[in-house]
């Protein structure tokens, strides 16, 4: 069976290689860590999103409901009867129209902050995505130095590398 010989002469000399490693394997947990931010981020977005249509489906549903109690008012009214039977239904009429409108401005608050919810969550998003963007773009700028043995290509990858970072701070404070 033959052995593999692995040949590790010439790399024990290459300080900058080891220096542009290191800075390869910084850019990599700031990329996973963004990364991580943006997907929780795009999911919480998702979330807030559905919770708004749920609260608007509410609401309409509350003021079906509304429309329903006046249509009956309405019907009351064009009979005409003064029964205390009639006055009974009205009042039940007024109680439950209450009752609905409530319960739809409560919906239609909720739905609102929902949206709101979701829309500073997509901004935030955004803002991690462009910064993942660029942390990918540094680490690949970065690695590119051990292809062309071009220190300018680390330094052009920590360069991408600080922006993508402030990008995804930036998405902090949204």
């Amino acid at each position: 069976m033959a052995e593999l010989e692995i040949h590790h002469e010439g790399h024990e000399s290459d300080a900058a290689g080891k220096m542009v490693g290191v800075i390869a394997a910084i850019l990599a947990v700031f990329l996973s860590v963004v990364t991580i931010a943006s997907h929780r981020t795009h999911t919480a977005a998702i979330i807030n999103k559905t919770t708004a249509n749920d609260q608007w489906s509410y609401y309409q549903a509350n003021r079906l409901k509304v429309h329903n109690v006046e249509l009956g008012e309405n019907l009351l009214t064009i009979i005409g009867s003064k029964s205390d039977a009639v006055e009974k239904i009205h009042s039940d009429y007024e109680a439950q129209k209450e009752k609905y409108d409530s319960g739809s401005k409560e919906n239609k608050e909720r739905a609102e902050a929902a949206e709101k919810a979701s829309e500073t969550a997509e901004m935030r998003a955004l803002r991690f995505d462009f910064g993942e963007g660029l942390l990918e773009i540094g680490l690949v700028l970065t690695s590119m130095y051990f292809i062309a043995r071009k220190k300018m290509f680390p330094v052009m990858g920590v360069l991408a590398g600080l922006a993508g970072t402030v990008c995804a701070a930036a998405g902090l404070f949204v």
